[in-house]
């Protein structure tokens, strides 16, 4: 039984149902049965084609369900014998599944769920475990969001950039549970990749595939988080850096630059120096400006300043850091790197401990006070 075969089947399987009139709830819910029916059948006796085949069952469970409906009897006669679509009329299937799973109607959560259940094939079950939550959450969570856009019918082109946000949030997840959430997601963006010519799409998965390359260095043996000044450049998977770079520099060369495609310029930049002190952040400074032109986003502001720290001096840094919000995330870990950095360990120690209080997690919160004890315990002696 071919698992993977499976999970990229299922969004093509319900965009047919959809297609073919089937509110999304109801195909979603087919699918699924057909996919049952598959784990059943497919060891003994496997189809020649297995996406006709799946079809065809999802599309009898959903007449099944529908059959004491009058009006989806008449659909019934009407569409029977309506053919396999065209490979162009699957792709475009597929490719409204992920807009309709990404619906603004939809909250983050909702449409990361809905996405990994419709588009990537997964479990409620392995849902719930990747998000530390009860299978009931989930299945409840789940059941909202497909009757939230099961009324939906797309008259005009989706979000594209929406789409890709739910993706980047999937990534971000990175593993827990039985799921690795950042594959998972590496998996969808490359097929939507394969689907669409979209530079952002391109952009996104350059950005997944050069962040993911640096994950094996991310955490010591203890599990210690070591920052990216500090890892063993040698764990990093060249392979994924290369196709990274790749990816981007085609991209790039559309010119339409997006925020995804500035963002994995500055990782490129990083996955391309030997060294720490090999890291050109002069360029990386003007991607951020790019970064910060397309999205005046905060954080970006915030990244840029810690990067100017490291082009132009730490004064410059702390300068740039003070034109920013204070309560902004992470503020006061970057101004207790950029402080130590201008040589003053008294004030660092000082605000790596209050950063470690505010920390979004137990391994950023571990880092920080690791690092005011070091200060400290030099400052004792």
């Amino acid at each position: 039984m071919n698992e993977s075969l499976l999970r990229e089947l299922v969004p093509a399987v319900i965009g047919v149902l959809v297609r073919r009139g089937a509110d999304f709830a109801a195909a979603e819910d087919a699918a699924q049965d057909a996919l049952v029916e598959a784990v059943r059948a497919w060891p003994d006796d496997p189809p020649r084609d297995p996406k006709g085949w799946l079809v065809t069952v999802a599309w009898r469970k959903f007449l099944d369900a529908a059959r004491a409906d009058t009006s989806r009897r008449h659909r019934e006669i009407r569409i029977e014998g309506e053919p396999m679509p065209a490979p162009g009329e699957a792709a475009d299937d597929t490719l409204r599944l992920y807009f309709l799973c990404a619906h603004p109607s939809l909250t983050p959560a909702s449409a990361v769920a809905l996405t990994l259940r419709a588009v990537g094939g997964l479990t409620t079950r392995q849902i719930a475990r990747a998000y530390l939550v009860p299978e009931a959450t989930m299945a409840q969570r789940i059941s909202r969001a497909k009757r939230t856009v099961s009324g939906v019918r797309f008259n005009q082109p989706g979000d594209v950039a929406t789409v890709l946000r739910v993706l980047y949030l999937v990534f971000n997840e990175g593993y827990s549970g039985d799921v690795d959430l950042a594959a998972e997601a590496i998996r969808l963006t490359r097929q939507l990749a394969a689907k669409t010519s979209h530079e952002e799409v391109a952009g996104l998965l350059a950005l997944m595939l050069l962040h993911h390359a640096r994950r094996p260095a991310r955490t010591g043996p203890d599990g210690r988080l070591v920052p990216l000044a500090e890892q063993d450049r040698g764990l990093w998977n060249t392979r994924l850096i290369a196709e990274g770079i790749d990816v981007l520099q085609i991209a790039l060369t559309r010119d339409r630059l997006g925020e995804f495609q500035a963002q994995a310029a500055i990782a490129a930049l990083h996955a391309d120096a030997l060294t720490a002190e090999e890291t050109d952040w002069v360029q990386i400074v003007e991607w951020y400006d790019e970064l910060v032109r397309l999205t005046d986003s905060p954080v970006a502001r915030l990244n840029r300043a810690v990067a100017v720290g490291e082009a132009d001096g730490p004064r410059a840094g702390l300068a740039a850091l003070a034109e920013l919000d204070p309560a902004l995330p992470r503020h006061t870990a970057a101004a207790a790197y950029l402080h130590e950095r201008d040589g003053d360990p008294v004030t660092a120690a000082r605000l790596y401990a209050e950063a470690a209080r505010s920390a979004p997690n137990l391994p950023e919160r571990d880092h920080l006070t690791r690092q005011a004890a070091r200060l400290n315990a030099q400052l004792r002696g």
